[in-house]
């Protein structure tokens, strides 16, 4: 069983696939987030594009996250703190680190992102931009 790449300890089949797969949702804004890093790191498009807000969404959104998940190689996910975005909150935040290597370059994404409900379920809203860093 591979590991799953969000950094928790179940496997993928245990842990973020079922919610790539539809087969069951994130009960919280955390685990949606995790499932968002994981669909990035496995370039799975079309579940970031159901897990985004559909106000949101920009024009060419497809195409834009398509060209950021294949960009780089995400290998790493820290989650630095969450506010709210429990079972029974409408609203929440979770700040985190996300590393990467693009070609030769390490780097790290840190983002405090807002996730809101949305037909029930936990969608990503926005995110603060703390810092982009490479080496």
């Amino acid at each position: 069983m591979s590991a799953c790449p969000c950094g928790l300890k179940d496997p993928y089949s245990e842990c973020c696939e079922p919610f790539h797969t539809k087969q069951t949702l994130p009960a919280t804004a955390e685990l949606l987030m995790r499932s968002r890093y994981s669909a990035y790191a496995l370039r799975l498009v079309d579940y970031l594009l159901y897990s985004h807000h559909p106000r949101q969404h920009g024009k060419n959104e497809k195409e834009k996250v398509k060209q950021a998940a294949e960009g780089v190689d995400f290998f790493r996910l820290e989650v630095l703190d969450t506010s709210q975005g429990q079972v029974n909150d409408k609203i929440g935040k979770v700040e985190f680190k996300a590393f990467y290597r693009h070609g030769t370059e390490l780097g790290c994404i840190h983002e405090n992102s807002r996730f809101k409900r949305y037909q029930g379920r936990w969608v990503y809203w926005d995110g603060e931009l703390f810092e982009s860093v490479s080496d």
